[in-house]
Order: C-alpha cells, then structure tokens, then sequence
C-alpha cells in the first residue's frame, strides 16, 4: 500500500513527544526518496527490553512505509557510559563487556525488524578511528554553557557532584554517528534530546568533511520499570526483556503498579487507542479489575515476541501458580521465578536482606525493602529449606545460587550461579 507524505507523517506522529522540526519531517516526507533512520542502542547489557521496542516499533514502521532502518550498537560510546539522566557517574564498561552485551543483540532485535531493511553498525567503526586532532575540531562545535545547560549536568553540577569530561565528549560522539551514517532522522527517547540536536548541529557544520542535511529528531515517552519509578532500563534491573521466556514475561507484566497499565498498553501492544481508551475507564470506574487488564496486557507483550499460544500458556500458569485457593510450593515459585545474577556489590559477604532487595531491583531503595519487610510481604528461601517470612530488616543474609526471594505474590526471583 502506498501512502502520501500527510498519511506516513499521521502514523509516525503517533505516541511521539516531539516532531523536531516538524515541517522539515514532512519536507523529507515528500523528496519521495527512501529516508535512513537512525536508532542507537547502548551496550550496558545483553537483552533488549520493552523499553527499547517502543522506539524499535517506531522503526519497524518506518520499514513498512518504505524508509531505510541503520541500527547503531553504541560498542565505542559504551565504554563511556551514557550521561543522561544520570544523577551520577556510570560505571564504565570494558571492551569485553561491550562484546558479551552486544552478542545477542542482533537476533533480539530482529523479532520486531525486518532483517532485509536493516543496515547494522558498531559505532566503533568511525569513532575508533578518530585522531585527537579531529576529536578536537568536532569538540569546537560544542561548548561548555550548552552542556551545563543539560538538566542532568546542570543538577550534577550544582549538587557539586562530579562530571568528567569523558561524560562531556558522550554526546559529541553520539552526535557524529550521525554524521558518518548520513541520518535524515533519528528517533529515541526524550532523554536524549540534547545529544540529537548535537548531532544537527554537527551535520550542519561537519568539521571533518562536506556539511550534511541536518537530521529531523522524535522522542518517545520513557517507559516507566517493573519498579513503576524509574525509566526502564538494565543498570537499574527493572526491565523486562523481550527475549525473556514467557512466564517471566509474564509474571513482571503482572507486577507492574495499577497506574503503568494504560501506559504500556498504549506504548507497548498493537491494541487500539479507542479499546486502550475504554480500559481505562472501566478501570476507573471499577468495571474493571486491574489485575485483568494486566492479564491482557501480559498476553498481548508475550504473543508479540513468543507466540499466541505462548501468551496463553504463561496466562494459565500465572493464574495456576498465583491462586490464593491454594497452598504454594518451592516448585510452584521455580515454575515461574525469574533469573538474576548477584550484583558485584553483594558478592561474597553478608548484607542486611533490605540492602539486597534494594540492590536486585525487588525494591526501588532501601526504605521502601524496610517497608515490604515490616508489612509481612518478603520470603527467603534457601535451596535446600523451607521458604519462612524475613521480619527483621537487619537480618544478614549471604546470597546463594539457587535461593529464592519472593516479594508479595507477584515476583519471585531465583538467585542465579556464578
């Protein structure tokens, strides 16, 4: 089906923050040439999450309208860390940690891309190559005012808290992918606003070569974690990942709070605004239980990127597993636990079980694990124990592969092995 510039701009307009600029979007629209859209992806972990497929749907869609998706993995800037929205320093990652991240990448990536209409790049490509004397003609494009003006750099800044000038050059060389792929647009969330009109402004003046077309930006909503606080994402252990198997899909899906339905209903699933619309208000109206609005939702996610049939399977054994008309076993809870690793922080030593719940993302800090622990609603279980109620939030406990954690009903986790 063809569809003119007007139509292709409708359906892109869709569940977007911002169209920057707009009447320049609809200007490329109209050349009638097929369009190179850009999407960067970090590597400060293996999976891609719900998060990310708001904008790689986004993608997909300009795929089926005919334009190019250039997929970037940040293996070059990973080892910076992005900045943005961080409140602090991230922790840089190695070269063989960007490697390991970034080895599944691809086929998770294609469960939502066309894999013919995909140009794939490592960022590393052109970054790596850069010599300080062109590192410092593209930094003379950039100055210091404009990136104290970040939100993020400015409360950092203020706060007295540390910025490095590494973190200074991240959006520098996010912005030059940009040039070296020729971008027409690129799409990501309203986090990275800052580093995309960088790179227009680097297309637009290209100190190391002939200057380029400046890119068209849209941002997306940030989907909010399983924590219903923090953005999505790997470094705050909240995502869900779509390559997760189902019943753990699943069961995050159920844990999310009562107010992110509608938004990952709207952000996350193929359901109609006019039928997203009418959920919400018989959920407010007490029509609708909550808990069946995620059921919905949760069959909807793991049909997307498993099968119907997959979907249907996890729903029965949510509903099996998590029936209060009867008595739970440790295999009931293994059935549908989900995997973590122990963090390097917890490693190899006692911590209070609050610290720990905090630091597996069961709690989004440590005041709200007292909270859960004093209300009754925290288990343990070892591998070879019975599961008991944790009531002190002091208690010391040493993580173990195999122990359990269960908090309240919905999110088990099972301790992973080295």
């Amino acid at each position: 089906m063809s569809w003119s510039p007007e139509e292709q701009l409708e359906l892109i307009r869709a569940q977007t923050v911002a169209l920057i600029p707009e009447e320049e979007l609809l200007e490329k629209l109209r050349s009638g040439r097929s369009l190179r859209v850009k999407l960067g992806v970090d590597a400060s972990g293996p999976d891609i999450h719900l998060g990310h497929a708001v904008v790689l749907r986004k993608l997909r869609l300009f795929q089926e309208l005919g334009h190019t998706a250039v997929m970037i993995v940040g293996d070059f800037t990973g080892m910076i860390g992005d900045p943005s929205g961080r409140s602090e320093t991230r922790q840089q990652l190695t070269r063989e940690q960007v490697e390991r991240n970034i080895a599944n990448y691809k086929e998770q990536l294609f469960k939502i891309l066309d894999r013919d209409k995909t140009e794939f790049h490592y960022n590393s490509e052109w970054l790596g190559k850069l010599t300080p004397e062109q590192i410092m003609r593209l930094a003379a494009n950039v100055t210091v005012a404009q990136l104290l003006a970040r939100d993020d750099f400015a409360k950092r800044y203020q706060a007295q808290q540390p910025i490095s000038l590494l973190e200074f050059l991240y959006p520098l060389f996010q912005g030059y992918d940009s040039v070296a792929v020729r971008a027409d647009i690129e799409i990501g969330g309203t986090d990275q606003t800052f580093n995309f009109l960088v790179a227009r402004e680097l297309q637009r003046a290209n100190p190391l070569g002939e200057p380029q077309e400046p890119q068209c930006v849209i941002t997306f909503p940030l989907l909010v974690g399983t924590d219903g606080v923090e953005k999505m994402g790997k470094s705050l252990n909240n995502y869900i990942g779509i390559a997760e198997p189902p019943d753990q899909v699943f069961g995050k899906i159920m844990s999310i709070p009562d107010d992110a339905i509608v938004p990952y209903f709207e952000l996350c699933t193929d359901v109609p605004a006019e039928e997203v619309a009418q959920m919400s208000a018989d959920m407010r109206s007490g029509k609708l239980n909550p808990r069946d609005a995620k059921r919905r939702l949760g069959r909807e996610i793991v049909a997307l990127y498993h099968s119907a049939e997959a979907a249907g399977k996890a729903d029965e054994t949510f509903m099996s597993v998590f029936s209060t008309q009867r008595a739970q076993t440790r295999e009931d809870y293994e059935a549908v636990a989900e995997e973590l690793a122990i963090p390097e922080s917890l490693r190899g030593k006692p911590v209070w079980i609050a610290t720990a719940l905090a630091e597996l993302g069961l709690a989004s800090s440590k005041g709200e694990a007292r909270r859960l622990i004093k209300g009754g609603g925290v288990y343990l279980s070892c591998p070879d124990g019975d599961e008991r109620r944790v009531s002190d939030p002091q208690e010391e406990v040493k993580l173990k592969p195999g122990m359990l954690l269960r908090v309240g009903k919905r999110r088990v986790v099972r301790i992973a092995g080295e």
